[in-house]
């Protein structure tokens, strides 16, 4: 009988043990990049653990880095408030759009958009196409300016005072691989980089995706499209290089293609990293804080006044992103959660691997969602229904 006693204990401390360890192996699997088993670590948190919150995202901190446990909702299943609305907007008669993933809102609710002259690969560079417009709400072009000066829009954000700012992905005949700051009438008002020119250096891009600037003035540039390079850089407000960070993998702090950027209120900046279907958030000096997979695999990103936060998913598929299907997810960066979702509803490409529907995104203060596409060649505008 002592004998059977002393057994049952020496069980029962091993089986406590186990449980102990289980959490810190979920840490471990995820800080090395390893999937944990499914439902594994999406229940309570060790011993003592409550319930979580079925209507909240949940976090588990590793190294100082908080990832997304779980989503209460399964992808793709929010619900959509949205209706198209069509034949937005009106374009100058015989002018066709070419390839949009620059997009952005002005403060007085007008839109931007870069397109890339053409749906073809030689884009803009052998065209005499002015790419950048200002649209009203209503669809109304106002104005158009930047021919001859671009290859490859990509890229593009409206700061505090209304500049725009657009990037280039590509260099040819002594154009691309630049940032632009242009006055609101199309006066350059700033380059970054040197025309043409790829390189690694502090004032060479290669493949310059996005651009966004800081309360302060501060300038970050996503530089890597598609390519050997993937990094975040920084700026002061007159172009003065500071720092960088990142560079190219899957590991925390690290990105393969970081193709968007925004920042919240606490100026907070987001990073698209989209061939490894996840944001990354950091702090301005580059510490990175949390990762998220909840929002898909961003192609782009906008963040407004209220924090909401609209992800534009225009390359998940089975293989790329299992789970998650392409189109505009919408939340909270301050709480995480997706509260909504427009679909992509192309049934003949949504399997595609190239990009399909919206890559770039933005919003205005009214709520309405605007989306650049690259494949299509065209834009698209949502309100609620």
């Amino acid at each position: 009988m002592a004998q059977r006693m002393l057994n049952t204990a020496r069980l029962a401390l091993i089986a406590t043990v186990v449980l102990n360890l289980a959490p810190d192996r979920l840490h471990s699997q995820a800080a090395q990049g390893q999937t944990p088993p499914p439902g594994a670590g999406r229940g309570g948190r060790g011993r003592g653990s409550a319930i979580p919150d079925p209507n909240v995202n949940q976090f588990r901190t590793i190294d100082g880095v908080k990832y997304v446990e779980g989503e209460a909702q399964v992808p793709n299943s929010q619900p959509n408030p949205y209706r198209e609305v069509p034949n937005w907007p009106q374009l100058p008669a015989g002018r066709k759009l070419g390839a949009i993933s620059a997009i952005a809102a002005g403060a007085d609710g007008n839109i931007w958009v870069a397109d890339r002259c053409t749906t073809g690969i030689a884009s803009c560079g052998d065209s005499d196409l002015a790419p950048i417009f200002e649209f009203d709400a209503s669809g109304k072009m106002l104005k158009n300016f930047g021919a001859g000066l671009f290859v490859y829009p990509h890229g593009m954000w409206v700061d505090k005072e209304g500049n725009v700012w657009v990037t280039d992905a590509r260099g040819a005949n002594g154009k691309g691989q630049q940032v632009i700051k242009f006055s609101p009438d199309g006066k350059i008002l700033m380059r970054l980089g040197k025309a043409g020119v790829a390189g690694l250096a502090h004032d060479t891009f290669n493949g310059p995706c996005a651009v966004v600037t800081a309360q302060n003035g501060d300038i970050f540039v996503a530089d890597g499209h598609e390519n050997a390079v993937s990094r975040i850089m920084k700026f002061s407000k007159d172009g003065t290089y500071i720092t960088e960070f990142g560079k190219k993998g899957t590991g925390p702090g690290e990105f393969d293609t970081p193709h968007a950027l925004a920042m919240d209120s606490q100026g907070r900046l987001f990073v698209a990293d989209r061939a490894n279907s996840r944001l990354q958030i950091f702090a301005q000096d580059g510490k990175l804080l949390e990762i998220w997979r909840q929002f898909g695999r961003a192609s782009g990103l906008y963040i407004d006044a209220n924090d909401v936060l609209y992800s534009a998913d225009s390359e998940s598929n089975p293989p790329r992103n299992p789970g998650f299907k392409r189109g505009i997810r919408i939340g909270s960066v301050k709480d995480g959660k997706v509260r909504a979702f427009i679909p992509y509803t192309d049934a003949e490409h949504m399997d595609y691997n190239g990009t399909r529907g919206v890559e770039g995104v933005t919003a205005d203060a009214a709520g309405n969602v605007y989306g650049g596409e690259v494949a299509e060649a065209d834009l698209k505008k949502y309100v609620k229904q």
